[in-house]
C-alpha cells in the first residue's frame, strides 16, 4: 500500500484556479464516492479549503495512479487535465503523511500556525471515516495528524500571536479594555478591512456597531451586513462621544478626523478612555489627537510592527513543531513496519493458542482426575512454553520487517509454520479492496517493497518553504 497526496493551494494556483475546484459540504460524500470507486484507490479524505483542495489516498500501487486521480478531477471538476496539471503537487509515501502533518499543523498555510485548518482537516476525515472511505491507513494516519496538531498549538502557543493587522488592533484593545463587552464600536468608513476588524471585535464580545461613512446608503449596507447602526456623517461627533473604540478606514485623501472635533466629544466623555486605530493609508486621523488625555491612538504601522514581531515568534515556534513532527514521522514509521507482519504475527498467535487449547481439552479427557488446582498449574505452565517458544520468533519478525530484501524471509518463515491461508484470510480483512482486486486479477499479489523497486516514482514537489 501507498500513501499519495494530490493537491494544489494558494502557492501552486491563483483563486480564480482555486475557485474551480471547490466543494460544496453536500457534494462532498458523493465526491468520496466518486473517488473510492476510482482504479486502485483503497482508501481517500479530500479536504477543501478557500486556500487548498487536496485528495489523499492510499493506493494499491504507485505507476499510474496519479493519473487516474488526475481523470477523477477532470470528471467531478469538469477541468481538462492538461489545465489541471501546471498547479498540481504530488507527494509520495512518507513524503505524503509529513505534508498532511504540516499542514494540519498549520506550517503550509498562509498565515503561518493559524489553527483553523486543523478543524478542516479534522472535519474533512470524519465525513470520509462515515462515508466509509477511510481503512486501517487513514483512520491512523489522519488521528495522528489530528492529534500531533493539537498538541502542537497547545505546547507552543504558535497561533496566539496576532498577525493580521486586523486582528492585531483588536488584540491591542484588550491591553487598555480587558474585554470588549458592554463597549461600542464607531467605523469610520464602509470598508473591507473595517469589516474584517468588526468581526474580531464581536468575536471579542463588543456588543454595539456605528457605522459612519460619507455616502449614507454604503454605510447601511455594512451595518446590515455586520448587526450594527448606521449613523448619518453629520453626527460624526456625536457617534464619537458615544463610542470605547474608534477604527477608521476610509479612502479619503487628507484628514477626517481632526484633533479639535476629538477633544470637542471627549469633553463630553467624563474622562471615559476612547482606543482609536487609522487603519487608512493616507491617514484619517490626525497625528495630534494622540497627545489628547485618555485618547490612545495608533496608526497602521504601528499595527505592522506587532505583525512582524509576532510573525518572527511564529516562524521561532514553528522550528519547534517541526521537530515534533520530525518524531511523529518515526513513530509512523515504526508502526508502518508492523503493519505489514501484523497478520502473520496474529496467525502465528491464533495457531499457538488454537494448538494449547487442544492440548488442555485432550488432557481433561486422559487425566479427567486432576483437580482444579492441578489442572490450572498445568495451564499455567503450558501456556508459559508456548509463550516463551514464541517470544523470540515474533521479535525476530519484527526485526525482519524493518529490513531490506526481508520478504524471502517472512515468506518462508510463513511456510514454515503453514500459516499461509489464515495470514492471506487476515491480509484481506485488513485489506478487502486490495483483496477483492487480487481475486480478479491472473497476476500475482505484489508486496509493498517489490512493487516499489518496480516503480518509477511519480513526479515530487520540491520542498516548501515556511510561508505566512
Amino acid at each position: 500500500m501507498h500513501v499519495l497526496a494530490v493537491g494544489l493551494n494558494y502557492r501552486t494556483a491563483p483563486v480564480e484556479i482555486r475557485e474551480k475546484f471547490a466543494i460544496a459540504p453536500e457534494q462532498l460524500p458523493e465526491a468520496l464516492e466518486k473517488l473510492k470507486a476510482t482504479k486502485s484507490v483503497m482508501e481517500c479524505v479530500i479536504v477543501g479549503t478557500c486556500n487548498r483542495m487536496e485528495i489523499y489516498a492510499v493506493v494499491d500501487r504507485l505507476y499510474m495512479c496519479g493519473a487516474f486521480i488526475r481523470g477523477f478531477m477532470e470528471k467531478w471538476f469538469g477541468v481538462p487535465r492538461a489545465d489541471i496539471a501546471p498547479f498540481l503537487y504530488i507527494y509520495e509515501d512518507e513524503r505524503a503523511v509529513e505534508h498532511l502533518f504540516r499542514v494540519t499543523c498549520g506550517l503550509d498555510s498562509m498565515v503561518l500556525g493559524e489553527t483553523q485548518i486543523l478543524g478542516q482537516v479534522r472535519s474533512a476525515f470524519l465525513t470520509a471515516q462515515a462515508e466509509g472511505t477511510t481503512g486501517t491507513m487513514f483512520n491512523t494516519i489522519f488521528k495522528q495528524a489530528i492529534t500531533l496538531a493539537k498538541r502542537a498549538h497547545a505546547e507552543t502557543g504558535i497561533g496566539e500571536n496576532p498577525v493580521s493587522v486586523s486582528y492585531a488592533a483588536v488584540e491591542l484593545g484588550k491591553q487598555i479594555f480587558g474585554d470588549y463587552k458592554g463597549k461600542t464600536v464607531l467605523i469610520i468608513g464602509a470598508g473591507k478591512m473595517g469589516e474584517l476588524t468588526i468581526k474580531h471585535l464581536r468575536a471579542g464580545g463588543a456588543d454595539r456597531v456605528l457605522v459612519v461613512n460619507r455616502t449614507l446608503s454604503r454605510a447601511e449596507d455594512l451595518a446590515a451586513k455586520v448587526g450594527g447602526q448606521a449613523v448619518p456623517w453629520s453626527r460624526l461627533e456625536e457617534a464619537l462621544a458615544d463610542s470605547d473604540v474608534v477604527i477608521s478606514s476610509t479612502g479619503a485623501e487628507g484628514l477626517v478626523l481632526s484633533a479639535s472635533q476629538v477633544k470637542r466629544a471627549t469633553a463630553r466623555r467624563a474622562g471615559r478612555q476612547l482606543f482609536m486605530i487609522d487603519i487608512a493609508v493616507p491617514r484619517d486621523l490626525d497625528p495630534a489627537i494622540g497627545e489628547l488625555s485618555d485618547v490612545f491612538l495608533y496608526d497602521i504601522d504601528d499595527l505592522q510592527q506587532i505583525v512582524d514581531g509576532n510573525l518572527a515568534e511564529r516562524r521561532k515556534q514553528s522550528l519547534q513543531i517541526e521537530g515534533m513532527i520530525a518524531s511523529e514521522l518515526e513513530a509512523y514509521r515504526q508502526w508502518l513496519k508492523m503493519l505489514g507482519v501484523t497478520p502473520l504475527i496474529r496467525a502465528l498467535q491464533e495457531k499457538s493458542h488454537m494448538i494449547f487449547e487442544e492440548t488442555m481439552d485432550d488432557l481433561d479427557h486422559k487425566l479427567p482426575g486432576l483437580s482444579d488446582h492441578e489442572r490450572k498449574l498445568i495451564r499455567k505452565l503450558t501456556k508459559s512454553i508456548v509463550n516463551q517458544m514464541l517470544k523470540d520468533p515474533i521479535l525476530r519478525i519484527k526485526e525482519m520487517a524493518g529490513e531490506k530484501g526481508s520478504d524471502e524471509a517472512l515468506r518462508i518463515f510463513t511456510e514454515l509454520f503453514a500459516l499461509e491461508q489464515r495470514v492471506a484470510e487476515l491480509e484481506a480483512e485488513m485489506n478487502p479492496a486490495k483483496a477483492a482486486r487480487a481475486s480478479s486479477s491472473a497476476q500475482p499479489v505484489q508486496t509493498r517493497e517489490a512493487v516499489t523497486r518496480r516503480t518509477m516514482p511519480l513526479m515530487r514537489s520540491p520542498e516548501p518553504a515556511l510561508q505566512s
